[in-house]
C-alpha cells in the first residue's frame, strides 16, 4: 500500500470534531471581524470631512469658480474646509455627534440584542443584522455620490447601524462558547477576540484608500463586506455543536477558574459521579464553582429551559462589576478607536492617509494585549486579577503617550503598540472569556440560553462607556489633547476601583486553596 501524502496525513490527523470548531473559529471570526471593518472608516474620514480652511479671499474665488463648473462629476461642495456641513468651526461637536448616535443606539441595543437573540436562532438573526449593517454602512458612503449636505441623513445613518450592529456580539459570543469548553478559554477567545483589532486595521486601510479621492467609497465597499458575509453566514453558522453530532466541547484537564464572582471552595471533582452512578465530564469540571457542583449546559437544556430574564442575569455574582469595569474600558478604547487618527493628523501634522495607516498599529498593540490577557488569565486562573494588572499599568502608559507622542514619530510607533495591548486587552478579557465564564455560571443551572443575554448585558453596559468617551473627547479636545488623555486615565483608574472587590475575593480564594494544599 502506497504511503498517504503529507497534506492527506495532515488532514486526517485531526477529528471530525475538531475540524468542525476550528470552522467555526474562523467563520464567527471573520464575521465579526467584518462588523469592525464597517466601524472603522468614520474615524479615517474625519479628517477628510473637515480639512484646514483657505483665506477667505481665496474662498470667495473658489465659490464662484465652482459655480461655473458645477456640471463636472465630482460632487460640488462650495468649501474648501471640508465636506459641509462638517466645514464649520464646530466640526469637533459635529464629528463628535456622529459617534455618540452610533455609540448610543448601540448601547440602548445591545440591552434589548441579547433578549430578542435568546429567543431567536442564532443564524437567522445573525444573517439579518449582518445584512441590514451593510446597507446602512453603504447609505453614510452614498451621501458623497448625491451629494448630500444634511447632518440628519448622517446621524440616521449612524444611529441605525448602530442597532442593527448590536445583532453581532451576543450571537457570535454565544455560538463560540457553545462549541468551546472552559479549560483554555482565556488563551483560546484571546486569539479570538483579535478579529477586532484584525477588523480595525482593514477598515483602516481600506478607508484610507479612497479618503483622500473618493471618501463615500470609504464606507460602500465596507457595506458590501459586511453585506456578503451575512450571506456566509446564513449558508454555513452553526449555533451548537450538536447540530452536526459533534461532542459538546473538547476535551482537556481539569481546572477551576476563578473570576472574583464565585465564593472560592476545593473543587472535588468524584463528588457528582458519586451521586449520579456515572462519570462526570470535562465541561462539568470547567464551568464557574460556588459552594456546590455546578451543572452544564447541553443541547437539551438548551431548548427545554426559558430564556433568563435581565433581573435574573444581573443577580449572577460578578456581572455588575464586569459590566461597569467594562464601561471605562470601553470608554477608554472607544476614544483612540474615533479619534486617534485626527489626533496623529493634528500632533505629527500627517495627512488623513497616512494617520489612519500609522492609527492601526495601536490595534496590532490590541492583538497582542487580548492574547496575553486570556494567556495569563488562564495561567493564573484569574480573570480579575489580570486585568486588574493590565489596568493599573495602562494609565501611567497613556501619560507617556501624551508626552511622547509630541516627540517625533519613532516614539508614536513605540506607543501604540504599547499603549493598544495594555488598554485593549482587559477589554478583550471581559467581552470574551469572563462573559463566557459568567453565561455558564452555576446558578443558571445548565441554562446554555442565559448566555446571550448576559453577554449583552456586560456589553450593552461597556457600550455606555464607548458612547461617553468619543463624545467627551469631542468636547474637551478643544482645549487641549492633553485633558483629553487625562480623562482616560480616570477613567482607567475608575475599572481598576470597580474590580477590587472581585480582585480580593481571588486573592483570598488563592490562599485559602494553598493552605489547604499544604494540610
Amino acid at each position: 500500500m502506497a504511503q498517504l501524502p503529507p497534506g492527506i496525513r495532515f488532514i486526517t490527523s485531526f477529528s471530525r470534531d475538531q475540524w468542525y470548531r476550528a470552522f467555526i473559529f474562523s467563520l464567527t471570526f471573520l464575521l465579526y471581524a467584518s462588523f469592525h471593518l464597517s466601524r472603522k472608516p468614520i474615524s479615517i474620514v474625519k479628517g477628510e470631512l473637515h480639512k484646514h480652511c483657505a483665506s477667505q479671499v481665496e474662498l470667495d474665488s473658489y465659490k464662484e469658480y465652482a459655480a461655473q463648473i458645477q456640471p463636472l462629476k465630482k460632487p460640488f461642495n462650495a468649501s474648501q474646509c471640508g465636506w459641509e456641513p462638517f466645514d464649520k468651526s464646530n466640526y469637533k461637536q459635529l464629528l463628535g455627534a456622529l459617534d455618540y448616535s452610533f455609540l448610543c443606539a448601540y448601547a440602548v441595543g445591545m440591552y434589548l440584542s441579547g433578549l430578542i437573540g435568546e429567543r431567536l436562532p442564532i443564524r437567522y438573526y445573525l444573517t439579518g443584522g449582518m445584512l441590514a449593517s451593510g446597507l446602512f454602512t453603504a447609505m453614510f458612503g452614498l451621501g458623497y455620490f448625491y451629494n448630500v449636505h444634511n447632518l440628519w441623513f448622517y446621524i440616521m445613518a449612524q444611529i441605525a447601524n448602530g442597532l442593527v450592529q448590536t445583532t453581532g456580539w451576543p450571537s457570535v459570543v454565544t455560538c463560540i462558547g457553545n462549541w468551546f469548553g472552559k479549560g483554555r478559554r482565556g488563551l483560546i477567545m484571546g486569539v479570538w477576540n483579535s478579529h477586532t483589532s484584525v477588523g480595525n486595521i482593514l477598515g483602516s486601510l481600506i478607508a484610507a484608500y479612497w479618503v483622500s479621492t473618493c471618501w463615500g467609497l470609504s464606507f460602500v465597499v465596507p457595506g458590501v463586506i459586511v453585506a456578503v458575509m451575512g450571506v456566509l453566514c446564513f449558508l454555513f453558522l452553526i449555533e451548537h455543536p450538536k447540530d452536526v453530532s459533534c461532542s459538546c466541547t473538547p476535551s482537556s484537564s481539569s481546572k477551576t477558574f476563578l473570576n472574583g464572582a464565585s465564593r472560592c471552595r476545593i473543587q472535588m471533582p468524584t463528588l457528582n459521579a458519586k451521586e449520579n452512578g456515572k462519570p462526570q465530564d470535562a465541561e462539568m469540571q470547567h464551568l464557574l464553582t460556588d459552594t456546590e457542583n455546578c451543572s452544564v449546559a447541553t443541547g437539551e437544556g438548551r431548548h427545554g429551559t426559558s430564556a433568563i430574564s435581565f433581573l435574573g442575569a444581573l443577580r449572577i455574582p460578578g456581572v455588575v462589576e464586569f459590566s461597569l469595569c467594562l464601561l471605562f474600558a470601553k470608554l477608554v478604547s472607544y476614544t483612540f478607536l474615533f479619534w486617534l487618527p485626527l489626533y496623529i493628523t493634528n500632533v505629527e501634522h500627517l495627512d488623513a492617509k497616512r494617520a489612519g495607516d500609522l492609527s492601526t498599529l495601536f490595534d496590532v498593540g490590541g492583538i497582542f494585549g487580548g492574547i496575553l490577557a486570556g494567556l495569563i488569565s488562564d495561567r493564573l486562573e484569574k480573570r480579575a486579577s489580570t486585568c486588574g494588572m493590565m489596568l493599573l499599568l495602562a494609565a501611567p502608559t497613556l501619560y507617556m503617550f501624551s508626552a511622547v507622542s509630541k516627540m517625533g514619530l519613532e516614539a508614536t510607533v513605540v506607543m501604540l503598540l504599547i499603549s493598544g495591548a495594555l488598554v485593549n486587552g482587559p477589554y478583550a478579557l471581559i467581552t470574551t472569556a469572563v462573559s463566557a465564564d459568567l453565561g455558564t455560571h452555576k446558578s443558571l443551572k445548565g441554562n446554555a440560553r442565559a448566555l446571550s443575554t448576559v453577554t449583552a448585558i456586560i456589553d450593552g453596559t461597556g457600550s455606555v462607556g464607548a458612547a461617553l468617551g468619543p463624545l467627551l473627547a469631542g468636547l474637551i479636545s478643544p482645549s487641549g489633547w492633553n485633558n483629553v488623555f487625562y480623562m482616560l486615565m480616570v477613567a482607567d483608574a475608575c475599572a481598576l476601583l470597580l474590580l477590587l472587590r472581585l480582585i480580593q475575593k481571588e486573592l483570598q480564594c488563592h490562599a485559602d486553596h494553598t493552605l489547604f494544599k499544604e494540610h
